[in-house]
């Protein structure tokens, strides 16, 4: 287990906020390939949310090890400060699960520059305290349903994230599947089987980190 002994802190917003979602199944991936493993996931927030305590829309989810996954209400959800979470949970390795929020599905336009602005955020902490980080893009899903999301701005924003995000590395998720193979509720979040499939191919690619 090359991940064993290892303290692997996971944020996100909405892909982790749901028990079904990969609050569980990522989670559970990574425990079982030996890291501890702490996941908090605060819907609808952007990158730039964990510099502060911010509050959620739509509810959150954390996880800590092999405890039970507690679920927040949106009045109750908020963000830690990342910094606050880099100091009290020491991880060794932090993966980032942030592709989907960036996009602005329903936007006619994908804006580089806030994008940029908002994974700088994240990215200089981390490569000030040499800390090993993984961020994650977003999936394929489906065109044209609630969220708004196509298979064009999907494309779109996970090779510029892809280009944006050192020091971390950039797991590239639409290698991982095939458009519409894992089926959505609203064209962004997936059934069970999708974030079970999304989970194990993400623990793969944590697993193969130098």
């Amino acid at each position: 287990m090359l991940l064993a002994g290892l303290t692997v802190l996971v944020i996100g917003a909405s892909h982790l906020a749901k028990p079904t979602y990969l609050i569980k199944t990522l989670h559970d991936e990574l425990t079982e390939r030996g890291a501890q493993v702490h996941s908090v996931g605060v819907c609808g927030v952007m990158p730039s949310d964990w510099l502060k305590k911010t509050n959620s829309r739509c509810g959150g989810a954390e996880r800590i090890e092999a405890e039970p996954i507690v679920l927040s209400m949106a009045s109750a959800a908020q963000t830690v400060p990342f910094a606050t979470l880099l100091v009290t949970q020491k991880p060794d390795v932090v993966v980032i699960v942030m592709g989907d929020n960036l996009a602005n599905y329903k936007a006619s336009n994908f804006s580089r520059p806030d994008v940029k602005k908002e994974v700088l955020s994240l990215t200089t902490l981390l490569a000030s305290k040499a800390i090993r980080c993984v961020w994650v893009g977003p999936a394929w899903g489906e065109d044209n349903k609630l969220a708004g999301k196509t298979l064009k701005r999907t494309q779109e924003v996970s090779a510029f994230l892809e280009s944006q995000v050192k020091p971390c590395n950039y797991v590239n998720s639409l290698e991982m599947s095939k458009p519409g193979e894992w089926k959505t509720t609203d064209g962004q979040h997936f059934f069970a089987e999708g974030y079970q499939a999304w989970g194990a191919a993400i623990a793969n690619e944590v697993e193969q980190l130098p």
